[in-house]
């Protein structure tokens, strides 16, 4: 007799079905699990039998195979474990041979029966649901996979025994209900910030647009403290960006507890981060910092100390939002649509061009140093702005500073203009300006006779790409949102130029 069970593989974020077959016939002593299994599988075997032997089980003497197709699909992680063990539960007659038929199972055995948590439970109660089939998956995975849908069929055990007891009918299992994660408390304020007014108008703009933005200036002067303070001012997440987050950080084993948060996401990796890290990969693909970053920041500090290699492999996902993997035996892809904030020094000593301080390399030492980011990188960074250290004045007598509730309902505004743009437009799927095509931004942002002018001039001057022209108009776009105009003016491309000359200059170093 052979029983089936369904589970699943993950690639990317999806989750790809696996039939597991337990088979148990005559033959030498043993289990043996075929179907290209990784390591974590091949162990599997020892797992099971110890699961099943606590919760009071014989193992037969015969020989028992276990098939997971297709055969020619790679098989990773540990929650085979659970599907597994039931198969072979059922071949054995200890739980109804039908009783699995309309569930996706998977989890990870302890040696005493009980289950553990494993990643992928929202991805795969989604696919599961897509499939019409409920789900079976351990305790502390089950409020994470309620929230794939009210009307999903879903048991989360803590133990082999209490599935056995619930397929029995001796025992109900009640359906898990979905965790949301507390607000953040005591988020930082842009308030804390003493002076810094243009670099806070910059941050307002980045945040509106969901623009990349480069801040630039000597160490002390503020540029991680405004990052850190851009979180205060994004609108939290709908419920479909939720999903898409949720699903990436599933897979990566990032849900604590199974909660789920509308707080958008704000990564910050070291600059010791390795490419992997970065964008994924790895021998099993994982999703990398941009990918966790999805729908939210990744902020990188000290921008030039990162590898110059490690930094082009943003160059993909900053223009397509998705992050490729793609090895000799497999390929995957995951969601990265991020907004790049990155903060540097202008040099190796950090105080170039700052009064009263000189070089001991000269020009040389910025024109270096600022060189390690490369021209096509920085040509998709649409605000760069200068932040100057803080003066005495602003640090002992400063004047009173907006919080981030007010800057916070400004952007709101602004990302709502925007989002009812699109939907009128027929592309409900783009939320920001930044994320909009150049043909549909030389139709929202077209500007009145007098910034066209100013447009043509500065583009002729200093030599925007085509790139650089649309993001142009895009933060243009944004800054007229901003102020609630529906047409972009002059003083709106002024603004968006402005931002883009300090870039340029540092295209010429690179």
């Amino acid at each position: 007799m052979v029983a089936r069970v369904s589970t699943v593989a993950f690639q990317g974020i999806e989750g790809v079905p696996v039939d597991v077959q337990v088979m148990v016939g005559p033959g030498k002593l043993g289990m043996h699990i075929v179907g290209l299994p990784d390591k974590a599988v091949a162990e599997s075997r020892e797992r099971v039998q110890a699961a099943l032997h606590a919760s009071g089980l014989a193992m037969p003497p015969k020989k028992i195979t276990v098939n997971l197709a297709p055969a020619d699909l790679p098989k990773e992680g540990s929650h085979f474990d659970l599907p597994i063990a039931l198969g072979l539960m059922a071949a054995l007659g200890a739980i109804p041979s039908d009783a699995l038929n309309e569930y996706v199972v998977l989890g990870e055995l302890n040696l005493d029966g009980t289950l553990a948590p494993v990643a992928g439970a929202l991805p795969a109660a989604i696919g599961a649901n897509a499939l019409g089939k409920g789900l079976i998956c351990p305790a502390d995975s089950g409020a994470e996979a309620a929230w794939a849908g009210a009307d999903i069929d879903i048991l989360a055990p803590r133990s082999l025994i209490a599935l056995a007891n619930h397929f029995r009918g001796t025992q109900v299992l009640s359906r898990p209900h979905p965790a949301i994660r507390a607000p953040a408390a005591n988020l930082p304020d842009l308030a804390d910030i003493k002076g810094q007014e243009s670099a806070k108008r910059a941050l307002e703009v980045a945040a509106a647009g969901g623009h990349n933005l480069l801040m630039v200036g000597p160490p002390g002067s503020g540029k991680s403290m405004l990052a850190a303070r851009l979180p205060s001012i994004l609108p939290p997440l709908s419920a479909a960006e939720l999903l898409e987050v949720s699903m990436i950080h599933s897979i990566a084993g990032q849900l604590s507890g199974g909660k789920l948060s509308d707080r958008r996401p704000f990564r910050t990796p070291h600059h010791s981060a390795t490419m992997a890290a970065l964008v994924g990969g790895g021998l099993r693909a994982k999703p990398g910092e941009a990918s966790l970053a999805h729908h939210g920041v990744l902020f990188l500090d000290e921008f030039p100390e990162f590898a110059p290699q490690v930094l082009d492999a943003l160059r993909q996902p900053l223009e397509t939002g998705e992050c490729v993997i793609a090895r000799a035996n497999h390929r995957v892809s995951y969601p990265a649509n991020i907004q790049l904030v990155a903060a540097m020094n202008p040099c190796r000593c950090g105080m170039a061009g700052e009064p009263g301080h000189t070089c001991a390399k000269g020009p040389r030492c910025m024109t270096d140093y600022q060189s390690r980011i490369s021209g096509p990188l920085m040509d998709r960074i649409d605000i760069r702005i200068d932040v100057p250290a803080v003066s005495a004045a602003d640090l002992i007598r400063p004047r009173p500073a907006e919080s981030s509730a007010e800057v916070a309902a400004r952007v709101a505004r602004a990302r709502v203009r925007q989002q009812e743009r699109f939907i009128e437009a027929g592309y409900p799927g783009i939320g920001t300006n930044a994320r909009c095509s150049t043909s549909m931004i030389e139709v929202f942002a077209e500007p009145d006779n007098a910034g066209l002018q100013l447009l043509r001039d500065a583009a002729e001057k200093l030599k925007f790409s085509a790139r650089g022209y649309h993001r142009v108009l895009k933060v243009a776009r944004t800054l007229a949102d901003l102020e609630g105009e529906e047409r972009v003016g002059r003083i709106h491309l002024a603004e968006a130029i402005s931002y883009r000359i300090a870039g340029e200059r540092l295209t010429a170093a690179a």
